[in-house]
């Protein structure tokens, strides 16, 4: 097993889910009118979905730069 490769995985995963938090708080505070913690809580779909729109995008990013 080679570690330097099973290390450059783990560094990708973890700016991958950097990005993704980055990308989520970015979009919150560009959007003050919607609380999204809170309609998650009452279980509004729409606002779930974009959130998972949301970090897909930024997967396809992260994974289309990776390669």
């Amino acid at each position: 097993m080679q570690w330097s490769i099973v290390g450059l995985n783990i560094l990708y995963a973890t700016l991958g889910v950097v990005l993704m938090f980055a990308a989520y708080r970015i979009i919150d505070a560009l959007t003050p009118q919607v609380d999204f913690a809170e309609e998650l809580k009452k279980g509004n779909v729409a606002v779930g979905l974009f959130v998972a729109a949301i970090f897909i995008s930024v997967a396809i990013v992260v994974g289309g730069a990776l390669n």
